[in-house]
Order: C-alpha cells, then structure tokens, then sequence
C-alpha cells in the first residue's frame, strides 16, 4: 500500500504506503502555487485560507482512513494478504497517478532521461516495497496505537542511514534530541498489552526502510537532471512496485486473486472495501502534494507530528484495543522527541547557512 506517510519522510509510502512521498525532501521540486487568472473556477470559490483548511482535512482523513482500513481488513475482516493489498494499493496508484499527470495536468510529466536513472528509481522502488510490506504486515499483529508510535522513531534511522552512508553528521544537539525518541518506545513497548515480538520487528523494519528510502534518493536521484517531482516519482515507482510485488504475493500468498474473487461472491462487501482501500491509499500521495503546495515542508512536519497522535487516539475508539498509562506516557515521550528534533535541525540548518 502506500504507507500512509510519516510525518518525518517524505513521499509515499509513501508507506512515507506508499510511496512514501513528502515534499520535504529537498530532491522534489513543487512548483509554486500558479496565479489566480491560471487556477482553476473551483479554486475562485473558495477562500486560500478555507482551501489549505480542507486539503489538510483531506490529507488528515486519507492518512488515519488508510490505516485504520489496513487495520480492519487485516486484523478484523480476516484479509491476510498484505503483500497482495500492497499490490493493489500500487496498482491503484499507478492508475490515479497517470490520470493526475496525462489527463487533470495537475504537474508537467517528465520523462525519464537514461537507463542510469531508471536503474536508481528500481532501486528506491525496492527500497520502498520491503518499507510499506511491512508496514501492512505489522498491522495484522500490533494495534493502529503503538504501530503510529514506532513509525515516529523514522528520524532516529534516518540520522543513522544518513551517517552510515553519506557520513554526514549531525549537531550534538540533534542527536540529544533523538534519546527521548527511542526511550519513548521503550517504555511503550514494555507497556503494551498487545505487543507481538515479529510484528514489532517488522514495523521497525518498516520505519528503518522509510528512511533509509529517504536518504538513498538524496544519494540516488542527485543531479538536477535527475530530480523528479513526487507526483511523476510516484507514476514511475508504482508499476514497477507491482510488477515486484506479483511474485511474492503469488509464492508466499497462493492464488490470492482466485481467492478474493470467491471471497466476493460469498460477501460484495470486499470489493468496496478493496477499492475503496486502493482509492484513498492514493488520497493520501495526492494530498499530501497539495498540502505542501498549499503551505510548506515545515507545516507537512508539524500537521504529521499531531496526525500521529490524532491516528492512535482514532484507533482507540474505533477497535477498542487496551492502552495502559505507561504506553501513553511512552508515546507522548516519542512525540516530544520529535518535535524537539525537528526544532533542533531547523536551528543547525540556520546556524550552517
């Protein structure tokens, strides 16, 4: 699927399923927001304040919609495919993404210039498959609640992929603020009343694959010929996800498409659930542009940092699954880590420049 994104990395995933698309990455290029005589009738209606607050609201109900609809297809419905929803979710975005671009031309397609650069996009592609996998797989195992929590520690991996790999180094205030990220975490694991050991691996590896997707594309896709905007990544990422994804799906899944095709005989319910799972999957890649176009990189980290919360708290609610005190002050603890540590790379940024 597309992962519905992470308040600290960029696009898609988007798993961000997908494709983990945030427009923070400084290698997308959103172009400004065109002049009012260029905009579209329906943007004239609306006020720009009363527009930016209903592509938030969008992008707040595709992210939390995307999860819980994983969490109850799932855990609940008794879907256990996730490799093969993922596939869907890929294929979705492969389908919405082109009418976007070829068809609404809400950004210029671009081409994709050398087979050097069709090699890096195949290589963050499988990046960001192994990320949203297990993201869904997760899901089957953990509550909405503490699966939210882990995916706050992206910035901690991302520190470390960044060290490991470009060796570039952080401020020491930086990497102070990350301790309260990961001691969030553990305190909320050790309270979790539903903790399950592979679905917690597998969520880590999940977040780890988040970053490491968002560094990688730093190191990839660094020439200015080669960098593509999220909406036209995302075009090329996601067919190619599928067609990755359709082996594995076949070999570990079984007939999985003969099996849902009889599954939607007995209950029609499924289908909608599918599509409508697919649809808002793509919301999520979709809206999350506007709202970067609409307002900034920055406000994307912000709104992601409250949408965590306002996704565990939903997730309570709606399946009821127990929290403890402890598990609450773990995750309230890995939040403030998070923002502390986007609090303190913006003051190195200022200080380096």
């Amino acid at each position: 699927m597309v992962e519905a994104q992470t308040w600290t990395t960029r696009r898609m995933s988007n798993p961000r399923l997908l494709p983990d698309t945030t427009a923070s990455d400084p290698l997308i290029d959103i172009p400004a927001t065109p002049p009012g005589d260029a905009r579209s009738n329906a943007s004239h209606n609306l006020s720009p304040n009363l527009l930016t607050a209903v592509t938030i609201a969008g992008w707040y109900l595709s992210n939390i919609g995307v999860l819980l609809l994983n969490k109850y297809l799932l855990s609940f419905y008794g879907y256990r495919y996730p490799i093969f929803l993922t596939m869907l979710h890929m294929l979705s975005c492969a389908a919405y993404s082109h009418v976007a671009i070829h068809f609404l031309e809400l950004v210029p397609f671009q081409h994709i210039h050398s087979r050097k650069q069709f090699l890096k996009i195949f290589a963050l592609t499988v990046i960001f498959c192994f990320s949203v996998v297990c993201g869904n797989t997760s899901l089957r195992y953990l509550p909405v609640s503490f699966n939210q929590a882990i995916g706050a520690t992206t910035p901690f991996f991302t520190a470390i992929f960044a060290f490991l790999i470009t060796f570039k180094k952080e401020s020491g205030e930086v990497y102070l603020a990350l301790l309260p990220v990961v001691f969030g975490i553990v305190v909320a694991s050790n309270s979790e009343p539903l903790f399950h050991l592979f679905g917690f691996l597998v969520c880590v590896g999940s977040t780890a694959g988040r970053a490491l997707k968002s560094v990688v594309q730093g190191l990839l896709l660094s020439s200015e010929a080669e960098k593509l905007h999220s909406m036209n990544l995302l075009l090329y990422m996601a067919p190619m996800a599928a067609l990755i994804l359709l082996p594995f799906t076949l070999y570990i899944e079984g007939n999985v498409a003969a099996i849902t095709i009889e599954k939607a005989k007995g209950d029609p319910f499924i289908v909608f659930l599918l599509v409508g799972n697919a649809t808002v999957a793509y919301l999520v890649n979709l809206t999350n542009f506007l709202v970067t176009k609409h307002t900034s990189a920055l406000t994307l980290q912000v709104l992601g940092n409250a949408k965590a919360s306002v996704a565990a708290v939903v997730s309570v609610l709606i399946f009821r699954n127990p929290v403890t005190v402890m598990g609450m002050m773990g995750f309230a603890i890995t939040i403030m880590g998070v923002v502390l540590y986007s609090e303190a790379k913006k003051r190195s940024k200022v200080t380096t420049h």
